[in-house]
């Protein structure tokens, strides 16, 4: 397993990640990934950096501003690991998803909204492709791994998407920049987990942090949903573009 030591003296960890979001999650997990050494990361973002991002996205940097974040943070991960192999895509859309979380061993969610989790999820159970979800608000975060076929995804334990403004995104409800920092960096871990083959994933478990009380909590999340629409017995969703409405494209 890899050690972090700089460039040549380190050995590289082979496989693949795809981190979905280049912000406030992705910019702690491509950092944590860059620095282990992973051998291909790809970078999924659509966005160019916003000067009001920088207290949380700390790949960025202030002559970042205006840059597309793929471009700004594939630039920090050669600075930090030249031997990784880097991809960058666009934006994640019902119909490429699929086709572009093939391309790799694990995925990591980063993104921000339901809307857009979802779209993660859903693309990866049907791709088969691992993957770690993330989220945070205010002073706290969750982290929970999906083995497609084998533990619960996310529709298993919400269901639907909950309905426009009844859930707040970080960014519509704050969030305190060390947060997401923590949050990312313990997705990057579960992807360097699966890699290695290192310690025990968080599938079927979910990592709930209370930074503001200074707590964390492991809970099981129960057995996969049955009649999960997308990995359930009798799946209804098999082709994301016929469910668009879901992931607000």
């Amino acid at each position: 397993m890899s050690t972090g030591i700089n460039t040549q003296e380190r050995e590289m960890i082979p496989g693949s990640v795809l981190v979905v979001g280049a912000g406030a999650l992705g910019s702690a997990a491509l950092i944590a990934l860059a620095r282990a050494g992973v051998a291909r990361i790809g970078i999924a973002d659509f966005d160019n950096v916003e000067l009001t991002n920088l207290g949380r996205q700390i790949i960025h940097r202030t002559c970042d501003v205006g840059r597309p974040k793929t471009v700004s943070a594939a630039e920090k991960v050669r600075g930090m690991s030249p031997d990784t192999e880097i991809s960058l895509h666009g934006r994640m859309t019902p119909g490429n998803i699929v086709a572009t979380v093939s391309q790799y061993d694990f995925v990591v969610d980063a993104t921000d909204g339901f809307g857009n989790k979802f779209l993660v999820n859903d693309g990866c159970v049907l791709a088969g492709v691992p993957f770690v979800h993330g989220g945070v608000v205010r002073l706290g975060g969750q982290v929970m791994t999906c083995l497609p076929g084998k533990t619960p995804c996310l529709r298993c334990l919400l269901g639907e998407v909950p309905p426009e403004g009844e859930c707040p995104t970080c960014s519509e409800a704050g969030i305190l920049g060390a947060v997401p920092g923590m949050i990312g960096s313990a997705e990057a871990l579960e992807a360097i987990k699966f890699l290695t083959g290192e310690g025990k994933l968080l599938a079927g478990r979910i990592m709930s942090f209370d930074c503001g009380a200074g707590t964390v909590r492991v809970t099981g999340t129960g057995e996969r949903d049955p009649s999960c629409r997308i990995c359930g017995e009798s799946p209804e969703i098999k082709d994301l573009l016929e469910n668009r409405r879901d992931y607000g494209s």
